[in-house]
Parts: C-alpha cells; structure tokens; sequence
C-alpha cells in the first residue's frame, strides 16, 4: 500500500508574504550594493603608456580633443550632455595621436547617433582613435587576455575611475623624461590624484620602479612640503642616498666600465657613493660658458676618509686627461685630532677657465661635508644658506624647482605636459617606508602656475 504524502496548505496572508520577500529582499540588495566593476577602463590600462582622467565640466569650452575626434556637432551635444568621467590616453606602441574615451553616449547606445569614425566599444565604453592604424592597433591589442591587476595599478584604476587622475609606465616616463630618466628610475610607474585650488595644482599619490608591483600601499607621506624656491636656484634635490639618483646608470656596463678603467671608481667605491646622503643643486649664471652650474653636496660622515682616498685617485685621472689643477677658496680645515688631509681643488682649462672641483665644507656641530661642482666656484657655503644639509634629509627625495626658469634655458625636456614646463615652482616630495624594504614610494606635490599657463586640461603632450 502506497503511503501518500501532502504539504500543509499555507494561509493566504503568509503566501503572500513569502512572496513579497522573494521579491522585495533581491531588489532591495541589487540597490544597495554597487554595480560589478565596468571591465573597460581596466583593460585600457593595461594597453595605455599614460592615460589621464578629467571630471565632466560642461560649463567649460568643449575640449579640442572632443572636436578632433567625434566632430563639431556631435562634440558640443555630447560635451553638455557629459556627466561622468571621461579619458584621454596613448598606446604603449608610442605612435599615433591620443585616444579619447569615454562611457557608451546614450544617442550611440540607442542608435539615434552614429559612433564616430575610427572607433570601437570596449565594454561600457567608446574609444575613439586619431586615424585607422591607431584604430587597428587598438583593437589587435585588446583581443589579448589582460593580466589580473594588482597593487599600484589597481589602486590608480580607483583613482581613474572617480576623480581627476593620472597613470604612467615607464614607456611614458621614458618619453617625457628623456636623458633625466635614469636619474630618476624609482618612480618609472605611478599615479597621482590632481587637485586645482586656486592658481596651484595639488598632486598626491604613489610611483614604483618597475611596472605591475604588487606592493601594499606605503603610508600617507608624513612630511610637510618645503616653501619654495629662491631665484638664486633653478633646482634642488636632496634624498637619503645617492643610490636613488645612481641606480638607473650605474646598472649599465657602457657606464661602469670607463669609470673604473678612467677613474679608479670600482665596485667599492660605487658602493660608497650610493650609500651617501646628498644635496643637488642648480645654480643660473649670468655670464661665461656655462648656463647654470651644477653642485653636489654630500655628508660622507664616517666614510670621510674613504671619500678622501677616493678623490686622490680621481685628482690623478685628471692630470693624467690634461687638467689644470688649482687652489679652492673657502676651503674647510681639517677637523681637530684628525690624521686625514681633505684635499680640496678646482680644475680648470686654457680654453674655458674653471670647469669644476670639490671642496670641504664645515657647519659648526655637525661633520665636514663634501662639495663637488661642474662650472665656476660657486658661493661660500653661508651663500647657500640652509637650503638643506644632506644629513638632515628624512625624505626619500625631495625635489623643488622652477620650471619655467628651466625651460628658457633649454633644461627641460619639451615632452612634458605644458602646464608643467610653463610652471613658476614644482615640489614633490617622496617617502618611502624603512619597513618591510618596500618599493612603493608615496608621492605628495605642488605645482604653482605661471602667469598665463593654461589650466591643467587636456591634452597633455603624448609618448614619443
């Protein structure tokens, strides 16, 4: 006999329930939850050598990006209908104009509005190129698999997508640095949230050695940005060791070689000077051969006498290559109870006079430092004032300078976005932690705008 099994019959009022819950629990979650990550903006990051985002701003002129690539009509109706962020960025082929990106327009995505001319949809966006091989590159290009992004670069995808940004890799940097991009490798891929307040540009944010670093985030930079730079100076940088200046070129054979085989610098002596706290700085000049002379000051603290050593030999090179040796003026004495002479020199030419030379400094409590300059003498060392001792140098590095004072000597290369070369000051200021050895740097700035230099909008000059 077959037992027969039944449910209980439910009210009425508590069906009606159950189903209401079914319903109302889903929607209710689908509102408050964000929506899953558009994957557009992520895979052009990974094909993008720099890539800038700019918050909509319909009151303002319609970017002449926006003209060049959906055409007049289509740019100003867009343009006022913009809401959200938009992109602009270059390909790390480094050829072509820059792509314009922004999300899928609802005239397109309805198709009450043609999608311009060389342009392609990727995901919940519209890029549009400068010309059909820009086009096609593209398009090859993000047929490939993206990596899973990580660390720096997936921070900088959050920066993008909400605010005024800017991504670079070392393609990029290489590009706009030019011949001062080795000195400065430790920051070859970065990003930076952009601020305008008034007539400067803020700039926070954080830059690795090496592309695709999956380090945590280092922490908030602790310092307080320096005041600005006196009009006795064109640019000062100081860090904790010369090994952030040096690695970069002390990495290549074509370098090394001739130093120790001209110079005597070995492996040794290289290892002295990256461990060095130092001081950069460049000086204008009025008059002679030179346009700006060029000072080094470091703090050899205990490796006083190996620096002493390593100058003896480099003085030998020297007049072995024909120089003229010669007395420094302002030269420090030697410290009491010490056994080491410092020597001090200027080396000169017949045909250009004083080209350079070192000398030993002394600031009452603290170890004699060493000055190295390209050009003439420069001033005594209470003319330099406290623009800041290498032995006090608590951040990674700390750079200010004036770039249009720069740029009119012919200093700068042109491959760096306008408003920057056409700025009064730039300071930057890069911390990294002790801990851990990460190499993440966390970046804080401020870029001070010359009288008459554009706004920091697009477009900003591309890779070469």
């Amino acid at each position: 006999m077959t037992r027969r099994f039944s449910l209980p019959r439910l009210p009425l009022r508590v069906t009606a329930l159950t189903t209401g819950l079914l319903l109302i629990v889903p929607a209710v979650a689908l509102l408050r939850l964000p929506r899953p990550r558009a994957e557009g903006l992520a895979r052009l990051l990974a094909q993008a050598a720099l890539l800038q985002s700019f918050p909509a701003a319909s009151q303002r002129p319609v970017p002449q990006l926006w003209r060049e690539r959906l055409g007049e009509g289509p740019s100003e109706q867009l343009w006022r209908q913009q809401q959200r962020v938009w992109w602009q960025f270059w390909g790390r082929h480094g050829d072509g104009g820059a792509y314009l990106a922004l999300p899928m327009p609802r005239p397109m995505r309805m198709g009450t509005m043609a999608m311009p001319p060389h342009s392609l949809r990727v995901d919940d966006l519209v890029v549009v190129a400068a010309d059909p091989l820009s086009h096609r590159l593209l398009a090859d290009q993000l047929k490939q698999l993206p990596r899973q992004r990580r660390g720096l670069e997936q921070r900088c995808l959050t920066r993008l997508e909400r605010e005024q940004a800017a991504f670079w890799n070392p393609t990029a940097f290489g590009a706009m640095g030019g011949p001062v991009a080795p000195l400065l490798q430790s920051f070859q891929e970065g990003c930076v949230s952009l601020r305008l307040i008034g007539d400067s540009l803020e700039l926070e944010g954080e830059a690795a050695p090496t592309t695709g670093l999956l380090a945590p985030p280092p922490p908030a930079a602790s310092g307080s940005l320096p005041g600005p730079l006196g009009r006795g100076l064109l640019l000062e940088l100081q860090g904790r060791s010369l090994e952030l200046l040096l690695q970069g070129l002390l990495s290549r054979q074509l370098i090394r070689d001739p130093l120790a085989s001209r110079y005597g610098i070995g492996r040794t002596e290289l290892a002295l000077l990256r461990r060095t706290p130092f001081v950069l700085r460049l000086r204008p000049l009025d008059s002679g051969p030179f346009q700006a002379g060029l000072e080094l000051q470091l703090a050899p603290g205990a490796d006083r006498p190996d620096w002493a050593r390593l100058l003896s030999r480099l003085r030998q090179a020297l007049i072995e290559q024909g120089f003229n040796e010669g007395p420094a003026p302002g030269q420090a004495a030697p410290p009491p109870g010490s056994t080491q002479a410092l020597p001090t020199s200027t080396w000169s030419r017949e045909e250009a006079g004083v080209v350079g030379g070192w000398r030993w400094t002394s600031v009452p409590g603290r170890d004699p430092e060493l000055l190295l300059f390209l050009g003439p003498v420069p001033p005594v060392p209470d003319a330099v004032g406290s623009a800041g001792a290498p032995a006090r140098a608590t951040s990674l590095l700390q750079l200010r300078l004036r770039p249009q004072a720069l740029t009119a000597l012919g200093l700068l290369p042109d491959a760096l976005p306008r408003p920057l070369l056409q700025a009064d000051q730039l300071t930057v200021l890069a911390e990294r932690s002790r801990a851990g050895g990460a190499m993440i740097s966390r970046l804080k700035g401020r870029l001070q705008l010359g009288t008459g230099s554009p706004p920091p909008a697009p477009p900003a000059p591309p890779p070469r």
